[in-house]
């Protein structure tokens, strides 16, 4: 399982481990939205209903210390979930993080 949030998780882009039930992942959703990425540099994956949601949550937990979704990636840093991006969107601090990856247009 780990191979799997690996392989998704790459240095050019952002990454969203979520559940669409989730308050905090579509405050999340709703932030990173507010951007220009560049095709391809955004990837939200549902993991809800999937057999392997518990696997893919303990796997998040061993690499970013949390289970909880969403999981948010910056390149292979995870920032925390939906209220991390709310505070580094309304600091400033988030489309300067986007721009040293190279996500947006």
């Amino acid at each position: 399982m780990a191979e799997f949030v690996k392989a998704q998780i790459k240095g050019d882009k952002v990454v969203v481990f979520l559940k669409p039930s989730c308050p905090y992942c579509v405050l999340a959703k709703n932030v990173l939205s507010k951007y220009k990425f560049k095709d391809g540099r955004l990837d939200f994956i549902d993991i809800s209903g999937r057999d392997d949601m518990g696997n893919i949550q303990d796997c998040l937990q061993q690499i970013t210390g949390g289970r909880t979704v969403p999981r948010v990636f910056i390149g292979e840093k995870c920032i925390g979930g939906g209220s991390d991006v709310e505070g580094l969107h309304n600091s400033g601090q988030l489309e300067g993080m986007l721009q040293a990856i190279g996500a947006l247009q």
